[in-house]
């Protein structure tokens, strides 16, 4: 393998780790494909939302599957491993967290918070994003301190970690959570919302329903969108996670993440660097 001009360490021993795991060589490890693929199928995980983001995929209105950075991380996995893939759709990152607990997926791309590490081990992310809200037009609120205040309606997702770190943040009112952002939409039409609480580009996709809304400024939460495996399958993880830098070096994030129309989200330096 050539090393390229300006690649750094870290990228040429990701390129060398999954050369082995080429298509053009044997199989990956036996070990490796219990835990990745133990049904034959890699079954990715994946959110989906009204809106695409990061994390959430959405349905293309043509043809009904999915699609989004999910999905195209997932297909290119699944390549690499040579078995098929299948996408297993939820409504929330909490409810595949929830899933994760009975063997219902084999590798996912989600949301990190301490919480959920109980539950799924998190390789590197590809992505950094910032939590804050959005309020309707025509709202007095101007800051992220003016939301928390006794009567203002606050809503976000269930079990997600945009949601558990709203809570916390909130002394003054309470996080009024729901099952999945098509909710939020749904509250936020009947006016039974004065705030909504997810990730700053999902709000910017969520923005584009509600006319003269604002996103505000700041946030109440930061965190990573990373890969992620069912507790204990270490060999799964070791793999993920090469894949992961490899397709952060490759450009393969970077053009999932246009493909979703994210062109101004930023892809996740390699993991050796701070976010």
């Amino acid at each position: 393998m050539r090393y390229a001009p300006g690649m750094n360490l870290l990228a040429l021993l990701t390129a060398i780790l999954l050369a082995g795991f080429s298509p053009a060589r044997a199989d990956p490890r036996e070990s490796v494909l219990k835990e990745l693929a133990p049904t034959g199928k890699l079954r990715v995980a994946i959110g989906v939302g009204p809106a695409a983001s990061a994390f959430y995929c959405t349905h293309d209105p043509l043809t009904g599957r999915p699609r989004g950075v999910a999905v195209d991380l997932g297909a290119e996995l699944s390549r690499m491993l040579r078995v098929p893939v299948e996408y297993v759709e939820y409504q929330s990152s909490g409810e595949i967290t929830e899933a994760g607990k009975t063997d219902a997926w084999d590798v996912t791309f989600m949301p990190v918070d301490a919480e959920r590490t109980k539950t799924v081990e998190f390789g590197p992310a590809y992505y950094n994003f910032e939590s804050t809200y959005l309020v309707p037009s025509g709202s007095a609120i101007k800051t992220i301190d003016e939301v928390d205040r006794p009567g203002v309606r606050v809503i976000g997702v269930e079990n997600t970690a945009t949601g558990r770190a709203a809570s916390a943040s909130l002394k003054n009112t309470k996080l009024i959570t729901f099952r999945s952002v098509a909710e939020l939409v749904q509250e936020m039409r009947a006016g039974r919302a004065d705030a909504v609480a997810l990730s700053r580009e999902s709000l910017r996709n969520f923005a584009a329903g509600f006319p003269g809304a604002r996103i505000l400024a700041g946030h109440f939460f930061v965190s990573r969108v990373a890969v992620a495996v069912p507790k204990g399958h270490m060999e799964a993880l070791a793999f993920v996670t090469a894949f992961v830098e490899n397709a952060k070096f490759t450009g393969s994030v970077r053009r999932a993440l246009n493909g979703a129309g994210l062109q101004e989200a930023d892809v996740a330096p390699p993991a050796t660097q701070k976010n």
